[in-house]
């Protein structure tokens, strides 16, 4: 079954969600150990920053990934990538 691109966005949203939170804590946890001192709104605000760019690979690389057409051969954007050596994908397939 082949699945939408508002449900990708939403199990993309859904993945990043979880690795939020982790990413705060682990900031909290780690940083210091390097010697950065920042504050919960800058550790906040960082992990804001990484999951929007999170989300936006999640979403390209499943779009990418997805099989084209109905195809037997499961060829996909980034199959086709790989053998032919094209550069990118289209995302609103």
């Amino acid at each position: 079954m082949k699945q939408s691109r508002t449900m990708s966005l939403v199990e993309a949203f859904a993945n990043v969600a979880v690795g939020y939170g982790i990413a705060v804590v682990t900031q909290i946890l780690v940083f210091p150990l390097f010697g950065l001192s920042t504050t919960l709104a800058e550790n906040i605000a960082m992990g804001a920053i990484f999951t929007v760019a999170s989300i936006a690979r999640s979403f390209t690389l499943r779009r990418c990934s997805r099989p084209k057409g109905n195809s037997d051969r499961g060829v996909t954007p980034i199959n086709e990538v790989v053998a032919a050596g094209d550069k990118g994908c289209v995302i609103g397939q």
